[in-house]
């Protein structure tokens, strides 16, 4: 945060260190639930460049596809904020009833998929006009994907012990599939055959064949996981009790490790390249960055207060 009696020379200094980035760098968007904004990381230097204020305790984040815009969750705010990635300003803040946490983006970029996790509901926002239409989709939502062709959405009924299905043309719930115990993170693969549920009373994650919406595997992992990210054929799951990332191979569904982190791990995301696995640490204030192939530390970014980065949280630059 940027203290009043800085002055106009500090104000510009930090102005001067944002715009330093190379040119065409990814960015990640942490949200920080406990100082209420949004740090922004550039993923070349590990390094923050600016933070934005947004309130209402932030929680979801969700970066369209083209890197615009990001999308902010504010479950105590009862709004979702739209950034302008470039300008790195709040655009506009939309009034959402309930308690808005996790969400996605259509990939054309049209819908904001919000779940409403005390109201049973999934929201479908229209970025510049705001709600459009809403689906009854169980107790409890918290985690929302989309498949690439943008045509079904996935919600975690945390306290249903399901994943629902929604229709996106029609906003119609189409059904829904037992996996784990209350589960929370849901991740979709790039080629949209596979969905990734992480289960946090279960200790598992249940791996979801698309085509057959069944589930064709259960992964043990670590203590309390909440989220899932993919790279060079693993996935990595953070374990918040057990204050480390979980590993396993996407083929044989074997387990390959368990890496340290800090406190509390949820949000987790993987570079563009698959080579590095980005998670933000809710209860040590970090953003830790990590080799996907050799599975060491590489470098650690300090952020606001409650890192959570809960959703798409990395902006790759074209």
């Amino acid at each position: 945060m940027i203290c009043n009696s800085w002055g106009r020379a500090a104000r510009a200094a930090l102005l001067g260190l944002a715009l330093a980035s190379p040119a065409g760098a990814d960015e990640a968007f942490v949200t920080n639930q406990g100082s209420g904004d949004l740090t922004i990381v550039d993923l070349s230097t590990m390094a923050p460049v600016a933070t934005l204020p947004i309130g209402g305790k932030p929680a979801g984040v969700a970066v369209s596809a083209d890197g615009a815009r990001a999308y902010v969750t504010s479950p105590e705010g009862k709004y979702l904020s739209v950034v302008d990635t470039r300008e790195r300003r709040v655009l506009r803040k939309i009034p959402l009833e309930g308690g808005p946490l996790g969400l996605a983006v259509a990939p054309d970029g049209k819908r904001v998929y919000v779940a409403d996790m005390y109201e049973q509901r999934l929201f479908a926002v229209d970025p510049e006009s705001g709600v459009v239409a809403t689906a009854q989709v169980g107790v409890t939502p918290s985690g929302v994907a989309v498949t690439p062709d943008g045509k079904t959405i996935l919600v975690a009924i945390r306290d249903a012990n399901k994943i629902a299905f929604v229709d996106a043309a029609s906003f119609q719930k189409l059904g829904e599939l037992d996996v784990g115990r209350h589960p929370f993170g849901v991740t979709i693969d790039a080629d949209g055959k596979r969905a990734y549920s992480a289960n946090v009373e279960s200790d598992d994650v249940s791996v979801i064949d698309l085509e057959s919406r069944r589930v064709i595997a259960t992964v043990k992992v670590g203590k309390r996981p909440y989220c899932v990210a993919l790279a060079q054929g693993r996935g990595f799951v953070t374990d918040q009790y057990a204050e480390s990332v979980s590993v396993f191979d996407l083929s044989t569904f074997a387990p390959v490790a368990q890496v340290k982190v800090g406190e509390y791990p949820e949000g987790i995301g993987a570079s563009r390249d698959g080579k590095t696995v980005y998670v933000a640490n809710w209860f040590t204030n970090e953003f830790w960055s990590i080799a996907a192939d050799s599975l060491k530390v590489i470098a650690k970014a300090k952020t606001g207060d409650g890192p959570r980065a809960f959703g798409a949280f990395i902006r790759a630059m074209n």
